[in-house]
């Protein structure tokens, strides 16, 4: 065998396999991070997290959907519109109600910790 071969082989024998674990799962981790990150700027996060149907943009991107995809015409782009209005304020009443029916069943501290759920729930992520 020749000497630098020989070097080499000591060399190699010299690393723990702890390290060699670690600086394993570090790059397997870092690569993940990396795919995930193009993935990301590529506008799949978009698709993954779309506004939620009671807010403006959401009803937005809703009805245009239902336009696309239904092809509707003019007159039922009309009436798809006011029928989905009407949904939406049923909803946002519903939920008014509701959140007022829970906070006369709860005592002030309560009230106060589910205020805090509630804006936690808003809060984008």
């Amino acid at each position: 065998m020749s000497p630098k071969l020989l070097e080499r082989g000591a060399f190699a024998r010299t690393w723990d396999p702890k390290i060699v674990c670690v600086i394993t799962l570090s790059l397997i981790f870092l690569c993940g991070a990396a795919a995930g990150a193009v993935v990301m700027n590529l506008g799949m996060h978009n698709r993954l997290h779309q506004p939620s149907f009671d807010t403006a943009a959401g009803r937005e991107q809703y009805f245009s959907r239902m336009k696309r995809e239904l092809n509707l015409s003019p007159a039922q782009q009309e009436q798809m519109e006011s029928i989905l209005n009407d949904f939406w304020q049923y909803y946002r009443t519903v939920l008014s109600d509701s959140k007022f029916k829970v906070e006369q069943i709860l005592n002030p501290e309560q009230r106060r910790k589910f205020e805090q759920m509630l804006q936690q729930e808003r809060q984008p992520k």
